[in-house]
Protein backbone atom coordinates (compact mmCIF):
# COMPACT_ATOMS: atom_id res chain seq x y z
CA UNK A 1 0.00 0.00 0.00
CA UNK A 2 1.30 3.45 -0.92
CA UNK A 3 2.22 6.11 1.63
CA UNK A 4 0.20 9.12 0.54
CA UNK A 5 0.39 12.90 0.77
CA UNK A 6 -0.69 15.84 -1.36
CA UNK A 7 2.90 16.99 -2.02
CA UNK A 8 6.07 14.93 -1.92
CA UNK A 9 9.45 16.68 -1.90
CA UNK A 10 12.48 14.57 -2.82
CA UNK A 11 15.63 16.12 -1.33
CA UNK A 12 16.56 17.57 2.05
CA UNK A 13 18.87 20.48 1.23
CA UNK A 14 18.01 24.17 1.30
CA UNK A 15 15.92 23.97 -1.90
CA UNK A 16 13.94 20.95 -0.73
CA UNK A 17 13.30 22.40 2.71
CA UNK A 18 12.23 25.73 1.20
CA UNK A 19 9.86 23.96 -1.20
CA UNK A 20 8.33 21.91 1.60
CA UNK A 21 7.85 24.88 3.92
CA UNK A 22 6.41 27.06 1.14
CA UNK A 23 3.96 24.33 0.09
CA UNK A 24 2.91 23.63 3.67
CA UNK A 25 2.35 27.33 4.37
CA UNK A 26 0.17 27.45 1.26
CA UNK A 27 -2.05 24.81 2.84
CA UNK A 28 -0.78 21.56 1.33
CA UNK A 29 -0.23 18.28 3.15
CA UNK A 30 3.52 17.78 2.60
CA UNK A 31 5.97 14.95 3.07
CA UNK A 32 9.74 15.15 2.45
CA UNK A 33 12.07 12.23 1.78
CA UNK A 34 15.84 12.43 1.54
CA UNK A 35 18.44 9.75 0.97
CA UNK A 36 21.36 11.45 2.69
CA UNK A 37 21.96 13.91 5.47
CA UNK A 38 21.44 17.49 4.27
CA UNK A 39 24.33 19.19 2.50
CA UNK A 40 23.92 22.21 4.80
CA UNK A 41 26.37 20.72 7.29
CA UNK A 42 29.03 20.84 4.57
CA UNK A 43 28.33 24.50 3.74
CA UNK A 44 29.47 27.74 5.31
CA UNK A 45 26.09 28.76 6.68
CA UNK A 46 26.29 31.97 4.64
CA UNK A 47 23.36 32.73 2.33
CA UNK A 48 24.69 34.02 -0.96
CA UNK A 49 22.20 35.43 -3.47
CA UNK A 50 24.37 36.82 -6.28
CA UNK A 51 27.85 38.22 -5.84
CA UNK A 52 29.42 38.04 -9.30
CA UNK A 53 28.10 38.06 -12.86
CA UNK A 54 29.50 37.01 -16.24
CA UNK A 55 31.17 39.93 -18.01
CA UNK A 56 29.15 41.80 -20.62
CA UNK A 57 30.12 44.52 -23.04
CA UNK A 58 26.63 45.64 -24.05
CA UNK A 59 26.43 48.44 -21.49
CA UNK A 60 29.90 49.71 -22.42
CA UNK A 61 29.09 49.79 -26.12
CA UNK A 62 26.11 52.05 -25.41
CA UNK A 63 28.06 54.44 -23.18
CA UNK A 64 29.97 57.13 -25.11
CA UNK A 65 31.96 58.26 -22.08
CA UNK A 66 33.71 54.91 -21.60
CA UNK A 67 37.09 54.78 -23.32
CA UNK A 68 37.90 52.38 -26.13
CA UNK A 69 40.67 50.95 -23.95
CA UNK A 70 38.15 50.11 -21.27
CA UNK A 71 35.87 48.47 -23.82
CA UNK A 72 38.77 46.42 -25.14
CA UNK A 73 39.66 45.38 -21.60
CA UNK A 74 36.10 44.25 -20.90
CA UNK A 75 36.05 42.26 -24.13
CA UNK A 76 39.25 40.45 -23.13
CA UNK A 77 37.74 39.66 -19.73
CA UNK A 78 34.64 38.32 -21.43
CA UNK A 79 36.67 36.01 -23.67
CA UNK A 80 38.53 34.71 -20.62
CA UNK A 81 35.30 34.12 -18.75
CA UNK A 82 36.27 36.36 -15.83
CA UNK A 83 33.35 37.31 -13.64
CA UNK A 84 32.67 40.85 -12.43
CA UNK A 85 31.96 41.86 -8.86
CA UNK A 86 31.47 41.82 -6.01
CA UNK A 87 28.02 43.27 -6.61
CA UNK A 88 26.70 45.89 -4.22
CA UNK A 89 23.29 44.18 -4.36
CA UNK A 90 22.30 40.84 -5.90
CA UNK A 91 19.49 42.53 -7.80
CA UNK A 92 21.75 44.81 -9.84
CA UNK A 93 23.14 41.81 -11.72
CA UNK A 94 19.92 39.99 -12.57
CA UNK A 95 19.21 41.65 -15.92
CA UNK A 96 22.55 40.61 -17.40
CA UNK A 97 22.13 36.89 -16.70
CA UNK A 98 21.46 34.37 -19.50
CA UNK A 99 17.84 33.69 -20.42
CA UNK A 100 17.97 30.13 -19.06
CA UNK A 101 19.40 31.18 -15.69
CA UNK A 102 17.00 30.30 -12.83
CA UNK A 103 16.82 33.96 -11.79
CA UNK A 104 15.89 34.98 -15.34
CA UNK A 105 13.05 32.45 -15.27
CA UNK A 106 11.57 33.18 -11.84
CA UNK A 107 12.36 36.91 -11.56
CA UNK A 108 13.59 39.21 -8.82
CA UNK A 109 10.38 38.90 -6.80
CA UNK A 110 10.97 35.19 -6.30
CA UNK A 111 14.41 35.92 -4.87
CA UNK A 112 12.99 38.61 -2.58
CA UNK A 113 10.19 36.31 -1.42
CA UNK A 114 12.60 33.42 -0.92
CA UNK A 115 14.85 35.56 1.23
CA UNK A 116 11.81 36.83 3.14
CA UNK A 117 10.75 33.25 3.88
CA UNK A 118 14.28 32.51 5.05
CA UNK A 119 14.25 35.58 7.32
CA UNK A 120 10.98 34.45 8.87
CA UNK A 121 12.28 30.94 9.48
CA UNK A 122 15.64 31.82 11.07
CA UNK A 123 14.47 34.83 13.09
CA UNK A 124 17.21 36.85 14.77
CA UNK A 125 19.90 34.19 14.20
CA UNK A 126 20.71 35.84 10.85
CA UNK A 127 21.28 39.42 9.80
CA UNK A 128 21.14 41.26 6.46
CA UNK A 129 17.39 41.39 5.98
CA UNK A 130 17.31 45.13 6.66
CA UNK A 131 18.94 45.96 3.33
CA UNK A 132 19.25 44.84 -0.28
CA UNK A 133 23.02 45.24 -0.09
CA UNK A 134 25.40 42.31 0.01
CA UNK A 135 27.65 42.10 3.05
CA UNK A 136 31.34 41.20 2.65
CA UNK A 137 32.15 38.31 4.99
CA UNK A 138 35.66 36.85 5.50
CA UNK A 139 35.92 33.07 5.07
CA UNK A 140 38.46 30.52 6.28
CA UNK A 141 40.30 30.67 2.95
CA UNK A 142 40.84 34.39 3.44
CA UNK A 143 38.36 35.35 0.73
CA UNK A 144 35.89 38.16 1.32
CA UNK A 145 32.56 36.76 0.17
CA UNK A 146 29.52 38.84 -0.88
CA UNK A 147 26.50 37.38 0.87
CA UNK A 148 22.89 38.45 1.33
CA UNK A 149 22.29 36.92 4.77
CA UNK A 150 24.84 35.97 7.39
CA UNK A 151 24.76 34.42 10.88
CA UNK A 152 24.79 36.87 13.77
CA UNK A 153 27.94 35.03 14.86
CA UNK A 154 29.96 36.52 11.96
CA UNK A 155 28.56 40.07 12.14
CA UNK A 156 31.52 41.70 13.91
CA UNK A 157 33.86 40.47 11.17
CA UNK A 158 32.34 42.27 8.17
CA UNK A 159 34.91 43.79 5.84
CA UNK A 160 33.02 47.08 5.77
CA UNK A 161 33.90 47.60 9.44
CA UNK A 162 37.10 49.70 9.80
CA UNK A 163 38.12 48.52 13.26
CA UNK A 164 41.43 46.62 13.49
CA UNK A 165 41.08 42.83 13.52
CA UNK A 166 42.94 39.88 15.01
CA UNK A 167 42.39 36.43 13.50
CA UNK A 168 43.06 33.59 15.93
CA UNK A 169 43.71 29.99 14.96
CA UNK A 170 44.41 26.90 17.05
CA UNK A 171 47.52 24.81 16.50
CA UNK A 172 45.20 21.83 16.86
CA UNK A 173 43.17 22.86 13.77
CA UNK A 174 45.62 22.49 10.91
CA UNK A 175 42.90 23.26 8.32
CA UNK A 176 42.62 26.83 9.60
CA UNK A 177 45.77 28.91 9.08
CA UNK A 178 45.12 32.21 10.87
CA UNK A 179 48.16 33.98 9.41
CA UNK A 180 47.20 32.98 5.88
CA UNK A 181 43.61 34.08 6.48
CA UNK A 182 44.78 37.45 7.83
CA UNK A 183 47.20 37.99 4.93
CA UNK A 184 44.52 37.13 2.37
CA UNK A 185 42.00 39.47 3.98
CA UNK A 186 44.57 42.27 3.96
CA UNK A 187 45.39 41.55 0.31
CA UNK A 188 41.72 42.07 -0.56
CA UNK A 189 42.21 45.78 0.21
CA UNK A 190 40.12 46.00 3.37
CA UNK A 191 40.04 49.36 5.22
CA UNK A 192 41.55 48.08 8.48
CA UNK A 193 44.66 46.48 9.94
CA UNK A 194 44.49 42.71 10.34
CA UNK A 195 46.91 40.28 11.99
CA UNK A 196 46.86 36.52 12.54
CA UNK A 197 48.15 34.27 15.29
CA UNK A 198 48.07 30.57 16.18
CA UNK A 199 47.54 29.72 19.86
CA UNK A 200 47.92 26.38 21.68
CA UNK A 201 44.46 26.36 23.28
CA UNK A 202 43.22 22.79 23.91
CA UNK A 203 46.67 21.50 22.98
CA UNK A 204 46.12 18.49 25.24
CA UNK A 205 43.29 17.29 23.00
CA UNK A 206 44.19 14.54 20.47
CA UNK A 207 45.38 15.71 17.05
CA UNK A 208 42.28 14.22 15.38
CA UNK A 209 39.83 16.03 17.68
CA UNK A 210 36.62 16.99 15.87
CA UNK A 211 35.42 20.59 15.83
CA UNK A 212 32.26 19.44 17.58
CA UNK A 213 34.34 18.45 20.64
CA UNK A 214 35.92 21.91 20.73
CA UNK A 215 32.52 23.58 20.46
CA UNK A 216 31.10 21.35 23.19
CA UNK A 217 33.98 22.25 25.52
CA UNK A 218 33.11 25.94 25.07
CA UNK A 219 29.38 25.26 25.31
CA UNK A 220 29.75 23.61 28.69
CA UNK A 221 32.79 25.69 29.75
CA UNK A 222 34.44 22.38 30.56
CA UNK A 223 37.87 21.90 32.03
CA UNK A 224 40.95 22.51 29.82
CA UNK A 225 44.08 21.50 31.71
CA UNK A 226 42.63 22.63 35.02
CA UNK A 227 41.02 25.89 33.77
CA UNK A 228 37.48 26.51 32.44
CA UNK A 229 37.56 26.41 28.63
CA UNK A 230 36.45 30.00 27.97
CA UNK A 231 38.84 31.46 30.53
CA UNK A 232 41.68 29.36 29.15
CA UNK A 233 40.99 30.56 25.61
CA UNK A 234 40.71 34.24 26.57
CA UNK A 235 43.91 34.16 28.64
CA UNK A 236 45.75 32.49 25.76
CA UNK A 237 44.64 35.16 23.29
CA UNK A 238 45.10 38.29 25.44
CA UNK A 239 48.88 38.65 24.97
CA UNK A 240 48.33 38.83 21.20
CA UNK A 241 45.42 41.26 21.21
CA UNK A 242 47.38 44.48 20.63
CA UNK A 243 45.17 47.23 19.21
CA UNK A 244 42.57 44.85 17.80
CA UNK A 245 38.99 45.81 18.60
CA UNK A 246 37.52 42.60 17.23
CA UNK A 247 38.75 39.02 17.25
CA UNK A 248 37.87 36.32 14.73
CA UNK A 249 38.00 32.62 15.60
CA UNK A 250 37.34 29.52 13.50
CA UNK A 251 33.64 28.69 13.71
CA UNK A 252 33.80 26.40 16.74
CA UNK A 253 32.52 28.81 19.40
CA UNK A 254 29.79 26.63 20.80
CA UNK A 255 26.70 25.11 19.29
CA UNK A 256 23.77 24.99 21.70
CA UNK A 257 25.03 28.13 23.51
CA UNK A 258 26.99 29.89 20.78
CA UNK A 259 25.67 33.38 21.59
CA UNK A 260 26.61 32.94 25.24
CA UNK A 261 30.11 31.73 24.34
CA UNK A 262 30.81 34.72 22.10
CA UNK A 263 29.47 37.20 24.66
CA UNK A 264 31.55 35.64 27.43
CA UNK A 265 34.74 35.71 25.35
CA UNK A 266 34.06 39.30 24.25
CA UNK A 267 33.67 40.38 27.86
CA UNK A 268 36.91 38.66 28.89
CA UNK A 269 38.87 40.08 25.93
CA UNK A 270 37.36 43.56 25.88
CA UNK A 271 36.81 43.19 22.11
CA UNK A 272 33.99 42.01 19.87
CA UNK A 273 34.21 38.32 18.98
CA UNK A 274 33.09 36.72 15.73
CA UNK A 275 33.37 33.43 13.89
CA UNK A 276 34.97 32.77 10.51
CA UNK A 277 33.08 30.06 8.59
CA UNK A 278 35.10 26.90 7.97
CA UNK A 279 34.87 23.86 5.74
CA UNK A 280 32.98 20.69 6.67
CA UNK A 281 31.79 19.77 9.16
CA UNK A 282 30.42 23.29 9.47
CA UNK A 283 28.89 24.35 12.76
CA UNK A 284 27.15 27.38 11.19
CA UNK A 285 25.72 24.97 8.62
CA UNK A 286 24.58 22.57 11.34
CA UNK A 287 22.96 25.41 13.28
CA UNK A 288 21.10 26.51 10.14
CA UNK A 289 20.04 22.94 9.45
CA UNK A 290 18.56 22.72 12.96
CA UNK A 291 16.57 25.95 12.42
CA UNK A 292 15.21 24.81 9.07
CA UNK A 293 14.15 21.40 10.31
CA UNK A 294 12.45 23.00 13.30
CA UNK A 295 10.53 25.19 10.83
CA UNK A 296 9.68 22.09 8.79
CA UNK A 297 8.23 20.46 11.89
CA UNK A 298 6.33 23.61 12.87
CA UNK A 299 4.82 23.76 9.38
CA UNK A 300 3.47 20.23 9.82
CA UNK A 301 5.73 18.62 7.21
CA UNK A 302 6.46 14.94 7.75
CA UNK A 303 10.00 14.02 6.82
CA UNK A 304 12.35 11.08 6.77
CA UNK A 305 15.96 10.56 5.71
CA UNK A 306 18.21 7.63 4.99
CA UNK A 307 16.31 5.80 2.25
CA UNK A 308 16.99 6.30 -1.48
CA UNK A 309 14.42 6.87 -4.21
CA UNK A 310 15.00 4.01 -6.68
CA UNK A 311 12.19 4.39 -9.20
CA UNK A 312 8.82 5.90 -10.00
CA UNK A 313 5.35 5.13 -11.29
CA UNK A 314 3.18 7.20 -13.62
CA UNK A 315 -0.49 7.20 -14.45
CA UNK A 316 -1.68 5.31 -17.53
CA UNK A 317 -1.01 8.31 -19.81
CA UNK A 318 2.59 8.62 -18.68
CA UNK A 319 2.09 12.39 -18.33
CA UNK A 320 1.78 12.47 -14.54
CA UNK A 321 3.80 10.98 -11.73
CA UNK A 322 1.75 8.80 -9.44
CA UNK A 323 4.44 7.81 -6.95
CA UNK A 324 8.15 7.45 -6.35
CA UNK A 325 9.57 4.20 -5.05
CA UNK A 326 11.63 4.46 -1.87
CA UNK A 327 13.84 1.57 -0.81
CA UNK A 328 13.09 0.31 2.71
CA UNK A 329 15.04 -2.75 3.87
CA UNK A 330 15.08 -4.31 0.43
CA UNK A 331 11.48 -3.38 -0.46
CA UNK A 332 10.44 -0.66 -2.91
CA UNK A 333 7.71 1.28 -1.10
CA UNK A 334 5.54 3.62 -3.22
CA UNK A 335 5.16 7.19 -1.94
CA UNK A 336 2.15 8.59 -3.77
CA UNK A 337 1.25 12.26 -4.09
CA UNK A 338 -0.73 14.68 -6.20
CA UNK A 339 2.40 16.75 -6.92
CA UNK A 340 6.16 16.31 -6.58
CA UNK A 341 9.26 18.46 -6.17
CA UNK A 342 12.67 17.22 -7.32
CA UNK A 343 15.36 18.90 -5.18
CA UNK A 344 18.13 16.32 -5.13
CA UNK A 345 21.12 18.61 -5.81
CA UNK A 346 23.59 18.94 -8.66
CA UNK A 347 26.75 17.11 -9.69
CA UNK A 348 28.36 17.60 -6.28
CA UNK A 349 25.27 16.49 -4.36
CA UNK A 350 24.68 13.49 -6.68
CA UNK A 351 21.36 14.86 -7.89
CA UNK A 352 23.03 14.58 -11.29
CA UNK A 353 25.08 11.57 -12.32
CA UNK A 354 27.70 11.34 -15.05
CA UNK A 355 29.96 8.96 -16.90
CA UNK A 356 32.20 9.39 -19.94
CA UNK A 357 29.19 9.55 -22.25
CA UNK A 358 26.35 11.45 -20.60
CA UNK A 359 25.18 13.52 -17.64
CA UNK A 360 21.90 12.20 -16.28
CA UNK A 361 19.26 13.00 -13.71
CA UNK A 362 19.08 9.55 -12.06
CA UNK A 363 15.85 9.68 -10.02
CA UNK A 364 13.19 10.50 -12.63
CA UNK A 365 15.24 10.48 -15.83
CA UNK A 366 14.60 14.17 -16.58
CA UNK A 367 16.30 15.66 -19.64
CA UNK A 368 19.69 17.33 -19.02
CA UNK A 369 20.82 19.45 -22.02
CA UNK A 370 24.50 19.01 -22.87
CA UNK A 371 26.83 18.95 -25.88
CA UNK A 372 27.10 15.55 -27.56
CA UNK A 373 30.88 15.83 -27.62
CA UNK A 374 32.17 15.48 -24.05
CA UNK A 375 35.17 17.66 -24.94
CA UNK A 376 32.70 20.52 -25.20
CA UNK A 377 31.71 20.02 -21.56
CA UNK A 378 34.77 21.94 -20.38
CA UNK A 379 37.44 24.44 -21.37
CA UNK A 380 41.18 23.93 -20.89
CA UNK A 381 41.56 26.83 -18.44
CA UNK A 382 40.96 25.33 -14.99
CA UNK A 383 39.64 28.69 -13.81
CA UNK A 384 37.71 29.39 -17.00
CA UNK A 385 33.99 29.47 -17.67
CA UNK A 386 33.23 25.73 -17.53
CA UNK A 387 30.08 24.63 -19.41
CA UNK A 388 29.53 21.63 -17.11
CA UNK A 389 29.03 23.99 -14.16
CA UNK A 390 25.69 24.99 -15.68
CA UNK A 391 24.47 21.47 -16.45
CA UNK A 392 21.13 20.55 -14.96
CA UNK A 393 17.49 19.92 -15.63
CA UNK A 394 15.92 22.41 -18.04
CA UNK A 395 12.82 24.09 -16.56
CA UNK A 396 10.15 26.63 -17.45
CA UNK A 397 9.09 29.69 -15.42
CA UNK A 398 7.04 27.51 -13.04
CA UNK A 399 10.00 25.19 -12.43
CA UNK A 400 8.46 22.34 -14.47
CA UNK A 401 11.25 20.15 -15.90
CA UNK A 402 11.15 20.04 -19.71
CA UNK A 403 12.01 17.21 -22.04
CA UNK A 404 14.19 17.47 -25.16
CA UNK A 405 11.22 18.83 -27.17
CA UNK A 406 10.44 21.56 -24.62
CA UNK A 407 7.35 19.85 -23.20
CA UNK A 408 6.78 19.13 -19.50
CA UNK A 409 8.38 15.88 -18.38
CA UNK A 410 5.45 15.35 -16.01
CA UNK A 411 2.50 17.68 -15.50
CA UNK A 412 2.70 17.47 -11.70
CA UNK A 413 6.46 17.80 -11.20
CA UNK A 414 8.56 20.83 -10.26
CA UNK A 415 12.33 21.07 -9.72
CA UNK A 416 14.34 23.31 -7.39
CA UNK A 417 17.89 24.06 -6.39
CA UNK A 418 21.14 22.74 -7.85
CA UNK A 419 19.43 20.07 -9.97
CA UNK A 420 18.16 22.96 -12.11
CA UNK A 421 20.59 24.00 -14.84
CA UNK A 422 21.64 27.41 -16.13
CA UNK A 423 23.64 28.83 -13.21
CA UNK A 424 27.31 28.54 -12.30
CA UNK A 425 26.52 29.05 -8.64
CA UNK A 426 30.11 28.60 -7.42
CA UNK A 427 31.46 31.47 -9.55
CA UNK A 428 28.36 33.62 -9.17
CA UNK A 429 28.11 33.07 -5.39
CA UNK A 430 24.42 32.40 -5.91
CA UNK A 431 23.82 28.86 -4.60
CA UNK A 432 21.62 29.70 -1.61
CA UNK A 433 19.65 32.36 -3.47
CA UNK A 434 18.92 30.01 -6.36
CA UNK A 435 17.77 27.35 -3.89
CA UNK A 436 15.51 29.82 -2.06
CA UNK A 437 14.00 31.39 -5.19
CA UNK A 438 13.39 28.17 -7.10
CA UNK A 439 12.32 26.33 -3.94
CA UNK A 440 9.74 28.98 -3.20
CA UNK A 441 8.32 28.94 -6.75
CA UNK A 442 8.27 25.13 -6.85
CA UNK A 443 6.67 24.83 -3.41
CA UNK A 444 3.94 27.34 -4.12
CA UNK A 445 3.38 25.79 -7.54
CA UNK A 446 2.81 22.25 -6.30
CA UNK A 447 0.53 23.50 -3.54
CA UNK A 448 -1.72 25.03 -6.21
CA UNK A 449 -1.73 21.99 -8.53
CA UNK A 450 -5.18 20.35 -8.61
CA UNK A 451 -5.35 16.74 -7.51
CA UNK A 452 -5.77 14.27 -10.36
CA UNK A 453 -5.16 10.70 -9.21
CA UNK A 454 -5.53 7.55 -11.32
CA UNK A 455 -4.32 3.98 -11.09
CA UNK A 456 -0.51 3.79 -11.17
CA UNK A 457 1.38 2.49 -14.18
CA UNK A 458 4.91 1.24 -13.46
Amino acid sequence: MAIESEVLVVGGGLAGLTSAIAAARAGADVRLVSHKKPSLRQASGLVDALGYVPPTTAADEQADYISQERKDFREVRARRGEYEGPLVTPYEGLEGLPDDHPYSLVGADALRDGLALFDDVVGDAYLGGHTDHNALVPTFGGAVKPTARYPRAVAAGLASDERPMLVVGFTLLTDFDARMVADSIAAAGVPFDVAGVEVPWAASFPADTKVTRLSKALDTDGDIDGTPAREALAETVKPHLGDAERVGFPAVLGDDHADEVRADLADRLGADVFEIPMGPPSLPGLRLEDRLYEALDQAGVRFETGNPVVGYETDSSGDRLDSVLVEHKGRDVPYAADSFVLATGGLVGKGLDSDRERVREPVLGCHVPQPDDRYDWFVDDAFGDQPYARFGVRVDESMRPLDADGDAEFDNLRAAGAVVGGADVAREKSASGVSLATGLVAGRGVAETPAVRTEPHR
